[in-house]
C-alpha cells in the first residue's frame, strides 16, 4: 500500500524543544510509526508552517490513501475555522484521487502554551473539527478527528510530543483497519 502523509509540523515530526527545526527521531514520528507497524509505503509530504494551500499539488495516480491533515497554522495566523474550512474543501476539491482514496483528519484541538496565547483560539481549534466533518461529508472523503485520539501537546500547545506521536499513529491504525 502506498500512502502519502500530506500536512505541517506535525506530520513533518517538527520537536519542538529543538532549534531550527529539527524533527523527532523515526522511531518517534506518527508518519514513521505508521510505516514500521502496518509494512506500508508511506511518504511524509509534512512541512513546518504549512497552511492550506490555494491548489493542490498533483498527487500519483497510483496513491492508495492520502492522508491530508491541516488547518492549525491558518487558525494560528488568525483565520476563523468557517475560513479555514471553505480553504481546505477548495484545497481537497482539487485533488484528482477517487474520493475513498482521501482521509481527512481534523487536527487535534491545541492548548495553552508558547503558540497558544489564548481560550478564544482553543475554542476556534476544537470548532475546526466540526467543520472539517462537514467538509469531509459535503466531498465524501474519509474523516477522522484526531481530537478523541488523546494526544499530547505539552511543550507548546500546538505540536506532539513524542507520546502525542504515538497516540496518533495508534489512533490512525484504528481508524485504518
Amino acid at each position: 500500500m502506498k500512502i502519502i502523509c500530506f500536512g505541517d509540523s506535525n506530520t513533518y515530526g517538527f520537536d519542538p524543544r529543538s532549534w531550527c527545526g529539527s524533527r523527532y527521531a523515526e522511531t518517534s514520528r506518527w508518519v514513521d510509526l505508521l510505516a514500521a507497524k502496518t509494512g506500508w509505503m508511506v511518504f511524509n509530504m509534512g512541512q513546518n508552517g504549512r497552511e492550506i494551500p490555494s491548489t493542490a499539488p498533483e498527487f500519483p495516480a497510483d496513491t492508495d490513501l492520502l492522508i491530508v491533515m491541516l488547518g492549525t497554522n491558518d487558525l494560528l495566523e488568525g483565520h476563523r475555522p468557517e475560513e479555514a474550512a471553505e480553504k481546505l474543501e477548495r484545497f481537497l476539491s482539487g485533488i484528482f484521487l477517487e474520493r475513498s482514496k482521501i482521509l481527512l483528519i481534523a487536527p487535534p484541538p491545541v492548548s495553552m502554551g508558547e503558540w497558544v496565547p489564548s481560550q478564544q483560539c482553543i475554542d476556534a481549534s476544537r470548532l475546526f473539527a466540526q467543520c472539517c466533518r462537514s467538509v469531509a461529508v459535503q466531498l465524501g472523503v474519509r474523516f477522522a478527528d484526531a481530537g478523541k485520539w488523546g494526544i499530547s501537546m505539552a511543550y507548546d500547545g500546538v505540536h506532539f510530543t513524542e507520546q502525542g506521536h504515538r497516540a496518533f499513529a495508534t489512533g490512525l491504525l484504528e481508524v485504518l483497519k
